[in-house]
C-alpha cells in the first residue's frame, strides 16, 4: 500500500511540475531562435562538451533572448534522477579536503548538479549512509574519499541499477572501481630523497593509521628511499599516528623521549607535521636547526607555518575536478560500468611535486 501511495505521489508531482513547465518558454523556442534542433539545444545545455563552441554560444544567446530556464525538477522526475551527487568524506574537519570539494563542486555546478557531502566518521557510521545513497535512489553518483571503507559496503547483486562510484585520493583495495589519485609511494620517496640529499642519515617517520591504504603506500616509499641509499629503517624511529594535528603533537612527545633522536622526520601528512612542529616549538626545539621536518599534501597552512613547511604537493583541486568529470562520464554512459577493462583504465594518477621551504636544512648535530 505504501508503495502504491508513493507511486501516486510521484505521478502527481510529475503532472504538477509539467503543468508549470508548460507556461514557460520551451526548448523548441530556444531551438527556433538558435536555428538548431531541439536535440542540439539539449546537448548544448546538459553535455556542452559534445557540441562546438559556436553552437553552444548560439544556444546560450537564444536562451538569454527567450528567457528559457531548464526545469531541473521536472527533468529529473522524467529521468528518475535526483539531480545530486554525494561525496563521502572522512573527518570533514580535515583541511586537506577543502580544495578537493571545491573542484568537485565546480564541475558538478557546470553540469547542473547539486553536491551533498557526508562524513563517514559520524556516529551513524558509513554502512548506513552508503546503503542509502546506493540503493534508495538518494543520488545519481558517489565520489568516495575514504580508503578505510571495505569492499563489502559496495558489493551487492544489483550493480546495474546502482549509481556509479568514483574514488578519489584514497581507494578501497580489491574493489574494481576507478580512482583518481597520486603516486603516494613516489611522493614519499621524493620527501626522503630530499632529506638524504641534504646530508641526513638518521631519518624517522610519523606514519598514518595502520589500516589505511595510503599509510602502506607512503611507508613503502619511505623504506624504498632509505634502502636505495644504503640506510637502515630504524623501527623505533617509526611512530604510528593518524591524520590529525593531535597525533602530530603526540609524535613530537615520542620523538622527544628518544635517546637517539633522528635528525629528520618525514610526516605522513601536513596536519601531523603542523602538530609535530608546534609541539617541538613549545618544548624549545628548533626546526630545522635541531630537526628537519617534511610533510605531505601542501594544505593551505603549510606555507604559513613557522617555519614554512617543506612538503609534497598534491593537486587537490584537480583531483576533485577530475573525479567529478569521470563520474559524470559514468553517469552518462552506464554501459561503461559493465566493462571491467574500461573501468580499470578510467582511473587517473595525477602528478605531484616536492615543495622545498624552510623546515628542512642540512643536519647540524649528531643524532
Amino acid at each position: 500500500m505504501k508503495a502504491e501511495n508513493r507511486a501516486e505521489d510521484l505521478a502527481a508531482d510529475q503532472e504538477r511540475l509539467l503543468k508549470v513547465d508548460a507556461k514557460l518558454p520551451r526548448i523548441r523556442d530556444v531551438a527556433r531562435v538558435a536555428g538548431v534542433s531541439t536535440a542540439t539545444v539539449s546537448r548544448a545545455l546538459s553535455q556542452p562538451d559534445l557540441v562546438s563552441a559556436e553552437t553552444r554560444a548560439a544556444v546560450l544567446a537564444a536562451v538569454a533572448e527567450t528567457g528559457y530556464r531548464m526545469n531541473l525538477a521536472a527533468r529529473n522526475l522524467r529521468r528518475k534522477q535526483t539531480g545530486s551527487i554525494v561525496v563521502l568524506v572522512p573527518h570533514l574537519s580535515n583541511p586537506f579536503f577543502s580544495l578537493i570539494l571545491s573542484g568537485i563542486a565546480k564541475v558538478a555546478s557546470e553540469a547542473g548538479l547539486n553536491v551533498l557531502v557526508a562524513d563517514t566518521r559520524e556516529p551513524d557510521g558509513a554502512d548506513r549512509q552508503i546503503a542509502e545513497y546506493l540503493y534508495n535512489n538518494r543520488s545519481d553518483g558517489l565520489i568516495v574519499l575514504d580508503g578505510n571503507l571495505t569492499e563489502a559496503m559496495f558489493s551487492g547483486d544489483d550493480r546495474k541499477g546502482r549509481p556509479p562510484v568514483m574514488f578519489a585520493c584514497e581507494w578501497v583495495e580489491d574493489y574494481d572501481q576507478p580512482a583518481v589519485t597520486v603516486d603516494n609511494r613516489h611522493g614519499a620517496r621524493l620527501a626522503v630523497e630530499h632529506l638524504i640529499a641534504l646530508g641526513h642519515r638518521h631519518i624517522g617517520h610519523v606514519a598514518g593509521p595502520s589500516d589505511n591504504v595510503l599509510t602502506r603506500q607512503r611507508a613503502g616509499g619511505f623504506r624504498d628511499a632509505l634502502a636505495e641509499a644504503g640506510l637502515p629503517t630504524v623501527e623505533h624511529w617509526f611512530i604510528q599516528g593518524d591524520f590529525t594535528l593531535r597525533s602530530g603533537v603526540a609524535a613530537a612527545e615520542r620523538w622527544l623521549a628518544l635517546d637517539d633522536r633522528p635528525t629528520a622526520v618525514f610526516c605522513f601528512s601536513d596536519a601531523m607535521a603542523c602538530g609535530f612542529i608546534s609541539q617541538l616549538n613549545r618544548r624549545g626545539i628548533r626546526v630545522p636547526d635541531d630537526v628537519s621536518v617534511v610533510g605531505f599534501d601542501d594544505i593551505d597552512i603549510a606555507a604559513h607555518l613557522i617555519p614554512p613547511l617543506t612538503t609534497i604537493r598534491q593537486p587537490r583541486a584537480l583531483i576533485g575536478e577530475t573525479a567529478a568529470a569521470l563520474l559524470l562520464q559514468l553517469m552518462r554512459l552506464p554501459e561503461m560500468r559493465e566493462d571491467a577493462a574500461a573501468m580499470k583504465q578510467m582511473g587517473k594518477i595525477l602528478p605531484l611535486e616536492l615543495v622545498v621551504r624552510d623546515s628542512t636544512a642540512k643536519p647540524r648535530r649528531a643524532p
